[in-house]
């Protein structure tokens, strides 16, 4: 199996592009409009529909509960007032005082129970209807992470190439978070909110519909207000997010080039560079929390005015008789209602903005292009001999600018061929267009006389085995490492690529031997030694091609030399690449491709070149450097 997933390019890639002190490229794009956001995020939570349909009956119930138990005050004050002018009355001669206070008091305390009782359904279905909800709302984030990691693992080597790690990291993490605060209150209250704003408006009109228009009148005033709040806040907390994420790239890069930074004194630098990203993620969080925080208090005050507007007039019309005095309570209560939802949820407008902002960043990688899909017709490679032919090819990671120049070369079953130049000339750049990490512009390079584009994507890598310059180990056992290379190989294979590979003895030499947990990418081994695995996991994949690209270049030459039987025993019997600066490492080689500014300006054998007293003959006896 292919072990160059996810590692960094050498030769004429592209490169890494941002580093403490060097230019940042982070991702980015024209966000999608938040209507279409929320569609995808119900539709991740429309999986459940059956439970969302049945969180939305005890919304309902709630709501109803609500409107309900507030419209019980209107018969309470009313038979309330009626009693007490029946008190105070002198007129009424049969008047029996006792009798009226019993049914005062017992019309008080029957509305007071079916109040109770009212608003304890409600508490039962707004219990149920969050339990409901943090259900559904923790398996739609489940199915959104899945959904994501799934499709990184289709992206092209280039999307990893051109963008921050820490910026992909602060998706799974930062944003998602924001999303699940969105699903797990933010949706429920904003159908429970409509719900009770139309509930309320209706009763509202029901009861006195001048009062009802007086309290429906300030409805555009707060939506052109909100609106205009909403339209700048949105698009702070949109680079609030997109500023967290540059700031946890560069933490991200630094943290794990810490020991380039103190090499290189570059402490103080990379303190200003962070700085200037915290200051500039701390301005935009400011604007956004700034706009974001005063919608509350401006749907609060527009409230306040409504509520004393309907008080006012409310009175002026109980005092002419057109209005009764419970029909003011409940209508001023309704009045209050009606305005509660728009300032709750304008409350919570920094988190539907932040959560929308991390929505859009999150399906901007969900829908950046995969790589492209194999052919129709693609085959399973079997049987593989390793004949492997590059004609005119010309390459370019900017299809604008060409590196790769009219590339010419035949690589017979089992031979081993050698890349050597200066650094950028475009070594490693060859060795990943066999394995289609990119494709071609022109040109076409075949394997046993059938061009890559033909084979599944799959089957190809599975038959290119690659050992990089950088390591890269995960979390496990160092058998579980080597296992890496073929998950179905035995343990006993797995020594057996440990030997081949010379790692065999000082893995024996581990406290738990082959059982011995590795953290931190293998930072409880020595740089050869992470090496030596990463050999051994190319031992064991048995791929019949081999690319090694610097794959002794980060090994001491004591070490290079233990290892050197080992090499020669992994490249028997397979067509073989290597890409070296020491050039004493490809002496032995079938064939030295000398390569300048992609071009190859020079072929043969160690012999043959230094015979030519070019290029190659330069290099190899000191007249000129690699750089």
């Amino acid at each position: 199996m292919s072990q160059a997933k996810n590692q960094p390019h050498g030769g004429m890639g592209p490169g890494p592009k941002h580093g403490p002190g060097g230019p940042r490229h982070m991702m980015g794009g024209k966000p999608k409009e938040s209507r279409a956001t929320i569609k995808r995020l119900l539709e991740y939570m429309g999986k459940d529909k059956m439970l969302v349909v049945l969180a939305l009956v005890f919304v309902l119930v709630f709501s109803g509960a609500t409107l309900a138990g507030s419209y019980m005050l209107k018969p309470i004050v009313d038979q309330l007032g009626k009693t007490a002018l029946q008190v105070a009355s002198l007129k009424n001669k049969n008047l029996d005082f006792s009798t009226v206070l019993a049914d005062g008091t017992w019309t008080l305390l029957k509305g007071v129970l079916t109040m109770l009782v009212i608003y304890g359904v409600g508490v039962l279905a707004n219990y149920l209807q969050q339990r409901i909800m943090i259900g559904v709302s923790q398996r739609a984030l489940i199915r959104i992470r899945k959904d994501l990691f799934d499709h990184l693992q289709d992206m092209p080597v280039r999307y990893f190439d051109t963008n921050a790690t820490g910026d992909i990291m602060s998706r799974f993490t930062n944003d998602i978070d924001m999303i699940g605060e969105l699903l797990n209150n933010t949706v429920i209250q904003l159908i429970s909110g409509a719900i009770s704003i139309i509930g309320t408006t209706i009763i509202m009109i029901c009861l006195n519909v001048w009062l009802a228009l007086l309290t429906i009148v300030m409805v555009p005033v707060m939506v052109k207000a909100g609106g205009s709040i909403a339209k700048r806040s949105s698009r702070y907390y949109r680079e609030q997010q997109s500023a967290l994420g540059d700031l946890n790239g560069y933490i991200e890069e630094t943290v794990t080039g810490q020991k380039v930074v103190k090499v290189f004194c570059h402490e103080d630098k990379a303190v200003e560079e962070f700085v200037d990203l915290n200051n500039d993620l701390r301005e935009k969080q400011i604007k956004a929390q700034f706009f974001g925080g005063i919608m509350g208090p401006v749907m609060g005050n527009i409230g306040q005015v409504c509520y004393g507007l309907t008080a006012a007039i409310g009175g002026l019309l109980c005092y002419f008789g057109r209005l009764s005095i419970g029909g003011l309570t409940v209508f001023v209560n309704y009045s209050r209602q009606f305005s509660r939802p728009i300032n709750e949820i304008s409350m919570q407008v920094n988190t539907i903005f932040s959560a929308l902002a991390g929505a859009e960043r999150v399906f901007t990688v969900m829908d950046a292009d995969v790589e492209e899909a194999d052919a129709d017709d693609a085959v399973e490679m079997k049987d593989v001999k390793g004949e492997v032919i590059m004609e005119h090819v010309n390459f370019g990671y900017d299809e604008n600018k060409v590196i790769l120049k009219d590339i010419n070369l035949y690589a017979h079953a089992g031979q081993k061929v050698a890349f050597v130049g200066s650094t950028g000339a475009g070594k490693t750049t060859i060795t990943n267009l066999l394995n289609r990490f990119y494709d071609i512009q022109e040109g076409t390079i075949t394997i046993d006389g059938i061009d890559v584009k033909k084979y599944k994507r799959r089957s190809l890598r599975e038959n290119i085995a690659m050992v990089l310059q950088d390591t890269h180990l995960f979390s496990g056992t160092v058998r579980e490492n080597i296992r890496y290379g073929r998950p179905d190989a035995t343990d006993e294979e797995v020594e057996q690529a440990a030997k081949t590979a010379s790692a065999h003895s000082f893995i024996m030499r581990l406290e738990d031997g082959y059982d011995t947990v590795l953290e931190g990418d293998g930072t409880n081994l020595s740089q050869g030694q992470r090496q030596l695995l990463n050999i051994a996991r190319a031992a064991l994949s048995m791929a019949p091609i081999l690319v090694l690209d610097e794959a002794t270049s980060s090994v001491d030459t004591r070490t290079e030399m233990h290892i050197d039987h080992g090499m020669e025993r992994l490249m028997k019997n397979r067509t073989t690449f290597v890409i070296a600066h020491r050039l004493s490492t490809v002496r032995n080689a079938d064939c030295i491709m000398v390569l300048e500014q992609g071009e190859i300006i020079e072929r043969g054998t160690h012999e043959e070149l230094l015979a030519k007293r070019g290029r190659y003959y330069q290099l190899y006896t000191g007249a000129v450097e690699l750089d």
